[in-house]
C-alpha cells in the first residue's frame, strides 16, 4: 500500500425529511446566496422545503447554472456575491450546481488574474474562498463530499478541473426521496458516472491494499445490485443505497494509498467540451475502449472485478478479464446506456479535434504515464 493522507470535513446529514436542517448549519448572520439549476428544484418541492428553512433569513438568489457548469455563468455569480455581500453559499441541486459554486466560491475570492487560472493551474492558486454547504438532488459526481469541481468555458470549448480543501462542503444535506422526480436518463447517469469514479481507482494495478479493493468493490457491487429498483420504481430503500455509493464513491476513501487513472476522465472531458455528450455518457464510451488499449497493464485488476463482482471463476487471467470489460459493457447498456461514439454520430474526422488537444497540451494520462496524444488517438478509434 502506497503512503497516504486522509482529510474530509465535510459533514453530511443524510435521510429523509432532512433538508430543515439546513438553518441550524448556516451561521444566522450570514447573507446567503442559494445557487440553482434550471428550476427543477422549484418543481419537485426542494425549493419550497429549503425557503420554508431558511424562512426569515437574509437570502438571494442565482439560479440557471447548466448541466455542464459554464464559466461564464459562474462570473455572473461571483460579480453579484461581490455587490451584494455575500456571506455563503448554498448549492441546491446536483454535481453540476455543486461543481459550479465550488467554483464560484473560490473565485469571489481569487486576488489574482482571471479567475480561470484556478482551472489551468489545477486549483494550486486557490487561497481562500467563501463557505458554501449544499442540499443535493442527484447522485452522480460524488462533488457533496469531496474538493474537486470540473468547469466549462463556451468560448473556447474547454473543460477542466481543479480541487482545494478550502472548497470542501461545510454540510451537505442528503435526502434519498428528492431523487423521485428525477428522469430515467439522469438517474442512469447518476449510475454509470459512480461506476466509473470507482473503477478510476480500482482498474490499475495491485499495491496490496486489499481493504479499499474490497470496499471499492462493495460500492460497485451496490450500484449494480440497486440499479434495477432505482430505474423501475420510487423505492427509498434502493435510492438511499444508490445515494450514498455514489457519494461513497468518490469521498476520498477509496483513493486512499492506491494507484489512480483518470484517463476515461481526461479524454471524457473533452468529448463533453466538443460534441455535448453528457458526462457519463462520455465516460460509457471511454472506459471499456481504455481497458482493452490498457488490457495487459491492466489485466490483473480487471480479473479480479470479474471473479469478486461479476462472479466470473472459469477460465484463466486474461479471459477473466475480457469478461470484465464485457460485463462492464452489459451493465451499460441493462441501464439504456449508450457505449459507443457513433451512437452520438461522432466520425473518425472529428475526434482529430480531441487528439489535437491533447497534442497542444502535452497531456500524459494513465497509471504507468503511457497515454499521449497518439494513444488518445488509438483508444477514441476503438469507441466508434
Amino acid at each position: 500500500m502506497n503512503n497516504f493522507e486522509f482529510y474530509n470535513p465535510v459533514r453530511v446529514v443524510f435521510g429523509k425529511g432532512t433538508i430543515g436542517q439546513v438553518r441550524k448549519l448556516i451561521d444566522a448572520e450570514k447573507k446567503v446566496m442559494m445557487v440553482y439549476g434550471g428550476g427543477s428544484i422549484k418543481k419537485n418541492g426542494v425549493y419550497e422545503q429549503v425557503a420554508r428553512a431558511l424562512k426569515g433569513r437574509d437570502l438571494v438568489e442565482f439560479g440557471g447554472i447548466e448541466p455542464n457548469p459554464l464559466y461564464e455563468t459562474c462570473l455572473q455569480a461571483v460579480e453579484r456575491i461581490r455587490t451584494e455581500d455575500i456571506g455563503f453559499l448554498l448549492a441546491v441541486g446536483g454535481g453540476s450546481v455543486l461543481d459550479a459554486t465550488k467554483f464560484i466560491a473560490a473565485a469571489a475570492c481569487y486576488e489574482g488574474g482571471e479567475p480561470w487560472e484556478i482551472l489551468t493551474t489545477g486549483g494550486r492558486r486557490v487561497k481562500a474562498a467563501l463557505p458554501l454547504g449544499d442540499v443535493l438532488t442527484l447522485p452522480a459526481t460524488g462533488s457533496e463530499m469531496n474538493c474537486f469541481s470540473v468547469i466549462s468555458r463556451r468560448s473556447t470549448q474547454e473543460k477542466l478541473a481543479f480541487g482545494s480543501p478550502l472548497v470542501y462542503p461545510v454540510f451537505s444535506i442528503l435526502d434519498p426521496e428528492t431523487t423521485y422526480s428525477l428522469p430515467k436518463k439522469q438517474l442512469r447517469n447518476g449510475l454509470v458516472d459512480a461506476f466509473a469514479h470507482v473503477m478510476e481507482q480500482y482498474a490499475t494495478y495491485s499495491v496490496s491494499s486489499p481493504l479499499q479493493d474490497r470496499q471499492a468493490e462493495a460500492v460497485v457491487r451496490t450500484l449494480i445490485d440497486a440499479a434495477g429498483d432505482v430505474l423501475g420504481r420510487q423505492d427509498y430503500d434502493s435510492r438511499a443505497s444508490f445515494m450514498w455509493a455514489a457519494t461513497c464513491a468518490l469521498n476520498g476513501v477509496l483513493s486512499c494509498g492506491v494507484v489512480q487513472d483518470w484517463t476515461t476522465h481526461g479524454i471524457g472531458h473533452e468529448l463533453t467540451a466538443f460534441f455535448g455528450v453528457a458526462h457519463a455518457e462520455s465516460l460509457a464510451i471511454v472506459m471499456p475502449a481504455l481497458w482493452q488499449h490498457q488490457f495487459e497493464q491492466k489485466k490483473g485488476k480487471l480479473a479480479q472485478l470479474a471473479r469478486r463482482v461479476w462472479h466470473v471463476i472459469q477460465g484463466d487471467e486474461d479471459s477473466q478479464a475480457r469478461a470484465a470489460i464485457e460485463k462492464t459493457v452489459e451493465y451499460f447498456h441493462s441501464v439504456e446506456m449508450p457505449t459507443r461514439l457513433s451512437d452520438y454520430d461522432i466520425t473518425e474526422a472529428d475526434i482529430q479535434k480531441v487528439v489535437e488537444r491533447f497534442g497542444q497540451r502535452g497531456d500524459v494520462l494513465g497509471e504507468h504515464k503511457n497515454i499521449k496524444a497518439p494513444q488518445v488517438e488509438e483508444i477514441l478509434k476503438l469507441c466508434l
